[in-house]
């Protein structure tokens, strides 16, 4: 059983079971942070015959050209083999490349060495997947979209598609009902964990519906900012970020002016942009770099990363802004969550009295959620 703290609290790994370890792509190019670069590659990939596609391509032991695999769940990849492959590329869609850092991935399960179908089998506009950090402040994030980070555990909310069946520990919601006087829903839960999980993945629960109340506000607005569905979020007092001189083609350098509250790109710039988006990290990670090393970093002669926009899309700056926003926001949040305390808490011994702990061996496992054929290999189907 994972460890808990002094005051017992329940680990997330109790609270929500079922999780999955991180895709693995073993090849950096098919994902880029916009959609035509993609297309671009995957026709260049196409174009090249023999051992110029092979070095393309870069195989791994995972993933030659001649590797026989099945479609992606829900997508409309191709299962031919590499080596022969014809037709458009798949569709990009979006993907949680880096903490707050959305981009575009081919989703081709040919190019994915690890892909994990059974999250792609519960991806959908009701899914929301929460991703371990290793961070202190931002121990968890939360995504509308697949998520690649390589730092941890992938625990999607849901364990069937259309929001279905809660990925909680089975009797949790009843419990906090008793406790509470309201029965809570699982996004109130998932909101609760966003505000008060800790570092080590503890979450402290209440039976204090007021208390319970300022948390789960304050766990839907951060979840409202990470998964950027719906209004576009806005600093207070209209202090909107703008372009107050206009981006190279090609930036290079990133700076801040602190004093002026300034963003630089090269000679661009960007204000006002708060001190609290330019400090923002996550495992002690600047955000806001790294989101421009991805889009700037030089790459590789001759490989299909280097098929790139030939000039800084208008598309990336409005990103941007909205990232500041987004960063903003967050870290003002940040000393909310801290200042969270936790009274009449619901412990990790009263979930086992209570029978809600341990979970099943089942709760740990994906649901089974299959009620269509899937295409196997070289167009063969199978019903999983």
């Amino acid at each position: 059983m994972p460890s808990v703290t002094h005051d017992d609290a329940p680990p997330l790994a109790d609270l929500m079971p079922w999780s999955v370890a991180p895709l693995r792509l073993g090849r950096a190019w098919p994902t880029a942070p916009d959609p035509g670069s993609l297309r671009a590659r995957w026709d260049a990939l196409l174009k090249a015959d023999g051992p110029d596609r092979e070095a393309l391509f870069e195989p791994t032991r995972a993933r030659t050209l001649r590797t026989a695999v099945g479609q992606l769940p829900g997508r409309a990849g191709g299962t031919e083999r590499l080596v022969r492959a014809e037709g458009p590329c798949a569709e990009p869609v979006r993907v949680l490349a880096a903490p707050f850092d959305e981009r575009w991935l081919i989703p081709d399960h040919r190019l994915i060495d690890t892909a994990r179908p059974e999250l792609w089998r519960v991806a959908d506009e009701h899914q929301v997947f929460v991703v371990e950090t290793a961070g202190d402040d931002d121990p968890l994030l939360a995504t509308a979209h697949l998520p690649l980070l390589r730092t941890g555990r992938v625990r999607p909310l849901h364990r069937r598609p259309g929001g279905g069946e809660p990925n909680l520990a089975p009797g949790l919601l009843d419990h906090l009902a008793a406790r509470l006087g309201f029965r809570p829903g699982a996004l109130d839960v998932l909101a609760w964990i966003l505000a008060a999980g800790r570092p080590d993945l503890t979450v402290p629960l209440t039976g204090d519906a007021e208390n319970w109340h300022r948390g789960v506000e304050l766990g839907r607005r951060a979840l409202w900012l990470m998964r950027r569905d719906g209004e576009r979020p806005r600093l207070p007092g209209g202090r909107r970020p703008y372009v107050r001189a206009p981006l190279p083609a090609r930036p290079a350098t990133l700076t801040y002016d602190g004093d002026e509250e300034t963003l630089h790109l090269d000679e661009g710039r960007i204000s006002p942009v708060p001190a609290q988006a330019w400090e923002y990290e996550v495992a002690g990670v600047r955000v806001l770099e790294a989101w421009f090393a991805a889009r700037t970093a030089p790459a590789a002669p001759g490989g299909l990363d280097a098929v790139r926009p030939p000039a800084w899309p208008q598309a990336w700056t409005s990103e941007l802004l909205e990232l500041i926003t987004v960063l903003a926001l967050l870290g003002g949040l940040r000393p909310l969550r801290a200042e969270l305390t936790v009274t009449s808490p619901v412990t990790a011994a009263e979930l086992r009295r209570a029978g809600v702990l341990p979970v099943p061996a089942a709760s740990r496992r994906p649901a089974s959620v299959l009620d269509h054929h899937e295409e196997g290999p070289e167009g063969q189907f199978a019903l999983l």
